[in-house]
């Protein structure tokens, strides 16, 4: 599908600041984790998960140190159709009960010719498979009017849901089967800059 929250992931490529090291918290509020797939096989069905935290690590010196983490809650599903949504949550695909969690852990960032991609592993109803996702979009620093400094990302990717044991299906008369395999992620993030704490003396 910080955490597919693979907007989440492209803030992974935020510029440079002036610290070595700098920690971004994604906002779940302002953040869509989305996902794309083929109903019927002549539509889409578009959905997301709402409750998304992740933080990013960014390494200002070294930026294939910088890391991230994002855990998504598999129960946040959301495809405006509550009896479609409580399908999803059964064991027939995310089966929240048994696996309330979806991760996602970055093992490299790498940027090529300009494009930046961010790879990793991904972890859905209990199996672990490598995902790329790639970045689009990266906004400049913007502070609130509360005093936080911002950032927000756009990226892409595509999973298999099969790979991941989602593996429920009814074929069609016609043919074709009602849900598509092939899974595009949309993911829009926006992340806080986190201020350390003076330390004491």
């Amino acid at each position: 599908m910080k955490h597919f929250s693979a907007a989440l992931l492209a803030v992974l490529v935020m510029p440079l600041s002036s610290f070595a090291t700098t920690t971004w918290e994604i906002d779940s509020s302002h953040t869509t984790v989305g996902f794309k797939v083929k109903h019927l096989m002549i539509s889409n069905v578009q959905g997301r998960f709402k409750d998304v935290k992740g933080t990013i690590e960014w390494n200002d010196k070294d930026p294939d140190k910088s890391t991230v983490e994002v855990d998504i809650q598999a129960a946040s599903v959301d495809t405006n159709e509550a009896k479609r949504d409580g399908h999803l949550k059964s064991p027939d695909f995310f089966d929240v009960q048994t696996y309330p969690k979806i991760t996602f852990k970055s093992t490299s960032i790498e940027t090529t010719g300009g494009k930046t991609t961010v790879k990793g592993n991904l972890t859905m109803h209990g199996v672990t498979k490598p995902v790329i996702l790639n970045v689009e979009s990266v906004s400049a620093e913007a502070k609130d009017p509360w005093g936080s400094v911002r950032r927000a990302a756009t990226a892409t990717g595509r999973i298999n849901r099969k790979d991941f044991g989602l593996n429920w299906q009814k074929k069609l008369d016609s043919g074709g089967v009602v849900v598509g395999d092939d899974v595009s992620l949309m993911l829009e993030i926006e992340a806080t800059k986190k201020i350390e704490a003076p330390s004491k003396k």
